[in-house]
């Protein structure tokens, strides 16, 4: 990247978008220091059904899609099908990693990696957004079926 602008990556899922995912990418922006470019991986269907249990209510093409139209996003990719962190920094080249307050495992894996190969990438844990209660996907989705079982 030219001079000094700093490269920020960040991943997520990012089903239902929400503002607790807004505020998560733009502090993640700002992570990486004035016109730093951001740059977001969202997970694939398959990746995150193996991981969490189940698939997204949003298709991958979809939620990548919204994330890219996000002020503060300046890319956003899929992942790779077969999940990778190595794979993932050796294709962005990322100066910054912001990770999210739940990402506590995926934080300490990065740790490991990172110290591993040498490389000289900052990790930033992005706190959580106010108390409200519509800041998380499974939140959403209860909310919704606390409305309709009424």
């Amino acid at each position: 990247m030219a001079g000094d602008r700093k490269v920020v990556l960040a991943a997520g899922v990012f089903d239902l978008l929400h503002m607790g995912h807004v505020k998560f990418l733009e502090e993640a922006k700002k992570a990486g220091g004035e016109n730093a470019e951001l740059i977001v991986i969202v997970a694939r269907d398959v990746t995150v059904e193996k991981r969490k249990g189940k698939r997204p209510v949003v298709p991958e093409e979809h939620r990548r899609a919204l994330v890219e139209a996000l002020k503060a996003v300046d890319i956003a990719l899929l992942g790779f099908e077969e999940f990778s962190m190595e794979k993932v920094i050796e294709k962005v080249k990322p100066d910054v990693i912001a990770v999210g307050y739940d990402q506590k495992g995926i934080e300490e894996e990065l740790r490991k990696l990172i110290q591993a190969k040498g490389w000289n990438i900052k990790i930033v844990r992005i706190g959580k957004f106010g108390k409200d209660e519509l800041n998380s996907s499974s939140d959403i989705k209860r909310k919704i079926i606390e409305t309709f079982q009424r």
